[in-house]
């Protein structure tokens, strides 16, 4: 089978979105498919493209068995509502040259991620030309999580964007989403069950296991080995609810046995240190390499994962695989009703989101149960087990992408 990838983001050193479409490509390749991504040079989530990358030039690398197209675009310095739209435009402009390179090549199917939706008319327009079938994958509702979040307003232009989605959305031959809560805004939007496709975060479980001796990242920060820590691991941007980490690392800085680490990069790790600035029971640590992130996610004793209010029913986080993976109690910021909170009540303690103090106690009562938390550690473990392993997952996507094609 011959699978073009097409999104903004293919970064496979990272966690979030780039990572998986990363291991997506690298194990269907693995497995004997052809697959050709065409993508931009990284720059997530500093915004600044990396070392070794050119934001102005299209270039091709093999990668692990598939073919890696990298187009130019923007990236901005500071990151706004417009700025973002100008970015994600430059990218689904510079992309269609190589987009109609594949021509002659003619794929079976053109799998496109949301974010960013800017990529869906031109990779409809081309697998349709090209007789291919068109698949969506869904990340994160970023039409919806937009508006919620305030980076755009205003009613008519809501409604008036919500219809290009649908509209977008009714021509796919599949949508894949990553929860059941995700899978049901899907149908809202007008996806019939036929075309709905679940596809979940997965977890390398067989890397990220439960360390059976301290991380080595507690020598190197010079953590006691019996402090509790509470990690925070993943971007730092504005769905996160960074805010919400400082206030509770606030509240708590009187627990002698507690330590905070906030690990990651992004457009909020810098008001987030200037609010932590004071405290001694905070540290924090840049982005950590992929060989390394069994230790990292072994160096919590308790994992935090804070949202947003206004986006926590928009987005399932890809963070959470990890955590569970490795074998610890999570403190999610998410109502019970849903997803998320209802597999946080069975790995960890649910809270309602924004609620510093409701976050902190939960904290609390982890810190000083350690029985507690080894027996919810046993069932995050269980849980990743059983839901997310990458083998088992991949395996039932490439079953539905050989139904879709037949």
């Amino acid at each position: 089978m011959k699978l073009l990838v097409y999104g903004i983001n293919f970064a496979p050193e990272l966690t979030g979105i780039g990572k998986y479409t990363g291991e997506m490509v690298a194990w269907l390749a693995s497995r004997g498919h052809d697959v050709r991504v065409i993508t931009a040079p990284p720059y997530y989530p500093d915004w600044k493209v990396w070392p070794g990358y050119h934001a102005g030039r299209y270039a091709r690398e093999d990668w692990n068995g598939a073919t890696v197209i990298r187009t130019p675009l923007w990236v901005p310095r500071k990151v706004t509502g417009s700025r973002r739209l100008l970015h994600l435009a430059s990218f689904a402009l510079t992309s269609i040259p190589s987009l109609l390179a594949q021509w002659h090549w003619k794929p079976d199917v053109v799998w496109v991620t949301e974010p960013p939706l800017f990529c869906s008319p031109a990779a409809l327009a081309f697998a349709r030309l090209r007789s291919a079938k068109a698949w969506l994958h869904i990340q994160d509702y970023e039409v919806d999580a937009a508006f919620e979040l305030g980076l755009l307003k205003g009613a008519r232009l809501r409604a008036m964007v919500a219809a290009g989605e649908r509209a977008l959305m009714r021509r796919f031959d599949r949508i894949s989403t990553i929860s059941l809560r995700m899978m049901e805004r899907a149908t809202s939007k007008g996806t019939e069950d036929a075309r709905l496709v679940s596809l979940p975060n997965w977890a390398d479980v067989g890397a990220i296991r439960p360390l059976q001796s301290a991380s080595p990242f507690r020598a190197e920060l010079g953590i006691r080995d019996d402090a509790v820590v509470a990690l925070y691991s993943g971007n730092m941007g504005s769905k996160q609810g960074l805010e919400l980490l400082a206030e509770i690392a606030l509240q708590l800085r009187g627990q002698p046995n507690l330590e905070f680490v906030f690990c990651g990069n992004g457009a909020g790790r810098a008001g987030l240190m200037a609010q932590c600035a004071s405290l001694s029971n905070v540290r924090f640590m840049d982005l950590q390499p992929v060989d390394r992130l069994g230790d990292l996610l072994g160096l919590a004793d308790i994992h935090l994962l804070p949202q947003r209010a206004d986006a926590a029913d928009l987005v399932m986080p890809s963070k959470l695989t990890g955590m569970l993976s490795s074998g610890r109690p999570v403190v999610a910021g998410a109502r019970p009703e849903t997803e998320l909170g209802q597999v946080a009540g069975q790995c960890g303690i649910a809270v309602a989101p924004d609620d510093a103090t409701a976050f902190a106690a939960a904290v609390v009562s982890l810190a000083t149960q350690p029985e507690l938390r080894r027996e919810l550690g046993i069932r995050a473990r269980a849980f990743a087990e059983q839901r997310f392993d990458r083998d088992a997952v991949l395996a039932q996507f490439e079953r539905d992408l050989q139904a879709c094609v037949r």
